[in-house]
């Protein structure tokens, strides 16, 4: 079984705002608080394809497993390690991630995609920020309805942590108007 869900949240800041704020959320001091389950971004590749105005970046996020507490422990595994591949096209103000983790894929998989583009009402001032994901245990599939007990808890954790991450990006966005207009925030 496979739990999904999408969501889509409107940031009443700019996209070139918003995807400052993206890049940026992590390396904030100020954020490890709310993306507690955070424990490590590193950048492992970066290529800009300056004829079509693309920026291709590849990055590794370590974080805290997902899932109730007693599946980290029948697993023996308190991190999971994800890539996240990103294209920014500025030429087309788009902007899209694809998260997934590559440990404990014996156990789960969580694919987490999110699109960030200027708002058709109000495209120089709003953006659209739309999310899906994906998550799947695997060996509990035997075990039908306690597998779907779990995912729902995963569900309801990457819930969790999806609202902290829009509280971050509504911060960060307001330090960088802030810093764009010269005030110190």
């Amino acid at each position: 079984m496979v739990r999904a869900y999408s969501q889509e949240h409107i940031y009443r800041h700019p996209w070139e705002r918003v995807t400052s704020a993206s890049w940026r959320k992590f390396a904030d001091p100020m954020n490890k608080r709310a993306l507690s389950h955070i424990l490590e971004v590193d950048t492992l590749d970066h290529k800009l394809d300056a004829n079509l105005g693309k920026l291709y970046t590849t990055r590794a996020i370590t974080i805290h497993a997902p899932g109730p507490w007693f599946v980290r422990k029948i697993i023996g595994q308190d991190i999971c390690h994800c890539i996240e591949s990103t294209v920014v096209d500025a030429q087309n103000r788009s902007m899209q991630l694809s998260t997934r983790n590559i440990s404990l894929q014996n156990f789960i998989e969580v694919e987490e995609k999110i699109r960030y583009d200027p708002h058709p009402d109000n495209p120089n001032s709003w953006t659209v920020c739309k999310q899906e994901t994906s998550i799947k245990i695997k060996p509990l599939s035997a075990l039908a309805s306690m597998a779907e007990k779990i995912e729902q808890r995963c569900v309801e954790k990457f819930q969790s942590n999806s609202a902290k991450g829009r509280e971050v990006m509504e911060r960060m966005c307001k330090f960088l108007e802030a810093e764009a207009s010269g005030i110190s925030a």
